[in-house]
């Protein structure tokens, strides 16, 4: 056995289980590091506290003299909690978050200084930050960022730091982070849906989307995950023999949470509650090792914001406990990857959450049209999708008898599919008193019955109907939501604009009562996209014909799917909705194009020393000990030696073989690598990255597992998927 191997796991071993205690009350600790609403209240005078919340509730600017008392509040308030820096923290379009602390300290002169926070500094900085990527944005001479505060999302202590949430833009205005397109999608969505919602009730002012994400992840031993140079470099296993125990017996799932990742469980929780995230749910998962944590919704800005500072506290706290967070969608081959299911919906001021029923018809109508609304968005933005959850890292999870297929389809029951059957028979034009009586009673009326019964039985579904909200599966755990939040909420809103221009029209044009229109609209949408509504297994040949047949896009990886992105129809879609520009837009996809290559390419170049420079010669190692057996064999034995050496003999020469495989095939996953690298157009590098160096991946990898139950254990250099998921 390796050195750092054999330490590795003596010191995994050696770790004593940590005993939960519970010094406090979640709810007790729940916001005290936010300078939130309660907080404010103490700190900010009555004009000052008016107008955060008129900014976050309405949008208006906050005074510039306003800002100077906001950020005096602010600075007293942190430190009294023992702060020394503040940070304007923002996400880039790396996926992470970014931070730059700056002391309140400020010198006077004559040796003199103080504690110092303007609302200039609160409002505005400018970080440089000219090493992000920005997709063409910006030129070297002009590659000044500047952070703007976000007043909808409170800040926050971490450490010694104020936190102030924050969007980043380049210095000729394009956004460049998640957080910018985010909230304007949001603004659409809000004033698009307002607007239909208003055909039901005229005191809807605003409508907030939520969302509820639930992160998945691995916690291995950190002395186990760092004695692996994939793990450390690349974020997954990118070889390693399948356990002969996994998850097969479905024992982990659901199970008894383990001491040592309890006492984890149980500090991450803390650090949340004191951050203001309403972390409830803690459970195993299916893969052993493998766990998931869930908050209570919230507004999907705030939401998005606190699934970024989660996956940064995760490391940080698993650190302390000599764990490694593994957020990689499949650390593992042979056992379930993570997924970060986002839980969408959308409620109004009035507190009345738009896809859930009613208990008038009329309320049931509202659910009716804001439910086949969000399907209709789907069926004709399906590609674009597709493209929010692209990753080199979700595609090894997309469609592997585990998450959800490629392919985008809306799961919605069987009770809801016999509803929407039932409304496309409605007659076209006026209803008779008769059909009106039948929808309502018979049909629309059901639908709170019909719900009560529709828990979701279909795990393949990318986009699933949940009862009172969609369930988007297919986001991979280590993306960043405000990514598919956005295109989510970009098309929704694009839709009900659509719909309320169709039904004022026709309420105009045939003199139709306003839910005859609407029924009639609904009917005619049910019909156009019946293609997306799919209730069978995902999985299989089966669904992949059945889907071409449909028209329905299977774009198995992201230099496919990403393209979507800068359709043309995409492109003014997101103009037209004030999302994101021609440039912006772009941007993105050539940054996100570019993660790709230099994902996989990190891959190949990591996977290939592993293979030459571990894996090779401990095989030669452990090849010359056999030969050496087999010479003494021959000298005990002479002419009858083969009949006791044969199967030293046999595997003296499988291994010579799978030697010869690996260094053939990593000599060739170079060369390609060489010729996708010098070509100057990104598609193509990325096309050939996918499909003629990522394929060899799996060849290298093949025989360097069969090598590793050919060569002695204590040998073998790497720590093995028995210890890496087995070792509490």
């Amino acid at each position: 056995m390796s050195t750092l191997r054999f330490h590795a796991l003596k010191e995994a071993i050696g770790r004593k289980t940590v005993v939960v205690t519970e010094e406090e009350r979640r709810s007790s600790l729940f916001g005290q590091n936010v300078f939130n609403q309660g907080t404010m209240l103490q700190y900010l005078t009555k004009d000052a506290y008016n107008s955060v919340i008129d900014a976050t509730e309405n949008g208006s600017k906050i005074d510039r003299r306003i800002a100077d008392q906001i950020a005096s509040a602010m600075k007293d308030w942190a430190l009294s909690k023992g702060v020394t820096h503040y940070t304007h923290w923002f996400q880039p379009l790396t996926g992470a978050t970014a931070e730059k602390h700056d002391a309140f300290f400020e010198t006077i002169g004559n040796g003199q200084a103080i504690e110092k926070f303007g609302g200039g500094q609160l409002v505005q900085q400018e970080p440089d930050a000219s090493s992000f990527p920005n997709g063409g944005i910006r030129n070297t001479f002009e590659a000044r960022g500047y952070t703007a505060w976000d007043p909808t999302s409170p800040a926050f202590i971490y450490g010694t730091t104020l936190c102030i949430p924050t969007v980043f833009v380049a210095y000729t205005g394009e956004a460049l982070d998640y957080k910018t397109p985010l909230l304007r999608a949001l603004q659409a969505v809000d004033h698009a849906a307002a607007d239909v919602a208003k055909y039901f009730d005229k005191n809807v002012k605003k409508v907030n989307a939520s969302l509820g994400w639930e992160q998945e992840y691995f916690l291995i031993d950190r002395a186990l995950a760092d004695s692996r140079p994939d793990i450390v470099m690349a974020g997954r296993t990118l070889l390693g023999h399948a356990s002969a125990k996994g998850q097969q017996l479905d024992d982990h799932y659901f199970g008894s949470i383990p001491n040592r990742a309890l006492a984890f469980m149980s500090d991450l929780e803390k650090e949340c509650m004191l951050l203001g995230i309403p972390v409830k749910t803690r459970h195993n998962e299916v893969a052993p090792n493998q766990f998931e944590l869930a908050p209570i919704y919230e507004e999907t800005n705030l939401a998005v914001d606190h699934n970024s500072l989660v996956m940064d506290i995760m490391g940080k706290v698993a650190a302390k406990h000599n764990f490694k967070v593994l957020l990689h969608e499949k650390p593992f081959a042979g056992v379930n990857g993570s997924g970060k299911h986002n839980n969408w919906s959308l409620s109004t001021n009035t507190g009345v959450n738009l896809l859930g029923p009613g208990k008038t018809p009329m309320s049931n109508l509202q659910f009716l049209t804001f439910f086949i609304n969000t399907i209709k968005a789907i069926h004709d933005n399906e590609e674009l999708m597709r493209a929010g959850i692209a990753s080199a890292s979700n595609d090894h999870r997309l469609g592997a008898n585990e998450a959800p297929p490629a392919i985008m389809s809306v799961f919605i029951g069987e009770q809801l599919t016999a509803v929407l059957k039932e409304l496309e028979g409605v007659t076209d034009g006026k209803l008779s008193p008769k059909e009106k009586t039948d929808l309502k009673l018979n049909v629309v009326g059901k639908i709170p019955e019909i719900l009560l019964d529709n828990t979701d039985r279909n795990r393949t579904s990318p986009f699933a109907f949940t009862g009172n909200k969609f369930e988007f599966r297919a986001v991979g755990s280590t993306a960043n939501c405000a990514n598919p939040m956005t295109i989510l909420n970009t098309i929704v809103a694009k839709q009900l604009v659509d719909f309320k221009k169709e039904v004022d029209a026709l309420i105009e044009a045939k003199d139709l009562k306003k839910d005859e229109a609407i029924f009639n609209i609904l009917r005619e949408y049910i019909k156009h996209s019946k293609n997306i509504l799919f209730e069978g297994n995902g999985y299989g040949e089966a669904w992949e014909k059945e889907a071409k047949k449909r028209g329905l896009s299977n774009n198995k990886t992201t230099p496919e799917a990403l393209k979507a992105k800068v359709a043309k129809k995409n492109l003014e879609l997101f103009e037209q909705m004030g999302v994101m520009n021609k440039v912006e837009a772009e941007a993105r996809y050539e940054i996100e194009i570019e993660e790709y290559v230099m994902r996989i390419q990190i891959e190949g170049r990591v996977l290939g020393d592993i293979a030459r420079n571990h894996v090779i010669p401990t095989a030669i190692k452990y090849q010359n000990m056999l030969i050496s057996n087999v010479t003494g064999l021959k000298e005990l034995y002479g002419a009858d030696f083969k009949k006791y050496g044969k199967e030293q003999l046999d595997i003296i020469e499988e291994i010579s073989h799978h030697i010869s495989v690996i260094n053939a095939k990593v000599n060739e996953m170079t060369q390609e690598r060489k010729k996708a690298n010098a070509l100057e157009d990104t598609e193509q590098k990325a096309a050939d990255y996918c499909n003629r160096v990522k394929p060899l991946f799996d060849e290298i990898r093949y025989s360097c597992d069969k090598l590793e139950l050919l060569v002695d254990d204590e040998l073998w250099p790497l720590t093995k998927y028995r210890e890496l998921l087995f070792t509490r």
